[in-house]
């Protein structure tokens, strides 16, 4: 007669497996998950990069090719005065004359929200954690007519960093960008890694070594991969930047060095000639060939960019 009720019971060899099994899932689907997310986010923060090279070059139509630059005659990179001033001159303390004052760089890219129309939320990278978009419906210390085309800047200088998420071609100084410039010019990128942003301290400059001619080899290690990674924007995970040139494209970098003359896009340029970038970061480019992309620190500072090893939270 043929057995009944036949029944396999799970072993505890077959529990142990089952328990293995999940643990990897578990292990697993957030890494398969978030690098389509990363892709994703990258896709649309060069989706805006581009967004804001249209505007600047709309920008720079009604104003004699130039690229957008806060301030007036002289004005140096510092705090804005008053980010809800009546008018130019109270908003960046100009004299009389139109001259001095200081301007953030964030107010240079807040042009493009004053003149062009763009909207603030297109100045936010949804990968560069900590910044928000900046709302005046959330503020009490302006009118109720007060609208964003009034503003001269993303807030104050303690709030204003906390609402771009991209380093702008130092605007003010000698070399202020125009549209004659050469069309392969970086203007735009993720956040500056060697300045503290809402992500992150500002990197250790000691550490980072590119890896590619004419630079030295490390004799450990090689060509030094990780060295290099250092210098990229940290908004995507060292892995690269998206990069606006002045031709309007967008491209996503694998190395900061990726300027004229393989300059790199986040330091000054030691050789006017060779476009040598292995040196410390500069509040000005080193001339009309050298990307300088710098963003705003938290709260007060100085017009130089921290110095090799800085690490400070905020510039004082």
């Amino acid at each position: 007669m043929a057995e009944q009720g036949s029944s396999k019971r799970l072993t505890r060899a077959d529990a142990m497996v089952v328990a293995a099994v999940c643990l990897l899932l578990t292990l697993l689907v957030p890494v398969l998950f978030a690098r389509p997310r990363e892709q994703s986010m990258r896709r649309l923060c060069a989706a805006n990069l581009a967004q804001i090279g249209k505007a600047m070059l709309i920008y720079a139509d009604d104003y004699a090719g130039k690229l957008p630059c806060a301030g007036g005659r002289n004005t140096v990179w510092g705090s804005t005065a008053n980010w809800a001033g009546f008018d130019r001159r109270m908003a960046f303390g100009l004299k009389a004359d139109g001259s001095g004052g200081a301007a953030s760089i964030n107010a240079s890219l807040y042009l493009l929200v004053r003149y062009c129309g763009m909207p603030v939320r297109l100045f936010v990278c949804k990968a560069d954690k900590g910044t928000t978009e900046f709302k005046l419906s959330e503020r009490l210390d302006v009118p109720t007519w007060f609208e964003a085309c009034d503003a001269w800047d993303f807030g104050g200088l303690d709030e204003s960093y906390r609402h771009c998420s991209y380093a702008y071609q130092m605007p003010y100084g000698q070399y202020g960008l125009s549209t004659s410039g050469d069309p392969n010019l970086a203007v735009a990128a993720d956040r500056n890694p060697w300045i503290v942003s809402p992500a992150a301290k500002a990197g250790v400059f000691t550490i980072f070594k590119p890896d590619l001619p004419p630079y030295p080899e490390d004799p450990k290690h090689g060509r030094c991969i990780e060295c290099a990674r250092r210098g990229n924007s940290i908004t995507h995970q060292l892995d690269g930047q998206n990069v606006l040139f002045l031709d309007g494209r967008v491209t996503f970098e694998t190395r900061a060095y990726c300027g004229l003359q393989e300059d790199n896009i986040y330091t000054a340029s030691r050789d006017p000639v060779q476009g040598d970038s292995w040196g410390v970061p500069s509040s000005h480019p080193a001339n009309r060939q050298d990307s300088l992309l710098l963003h705003d620190p938290n709260g007060p500072f100085q017009t130089s960019p921290p110095r090799r090893g800085d690490t400070g939270e905020t510039w004082k």
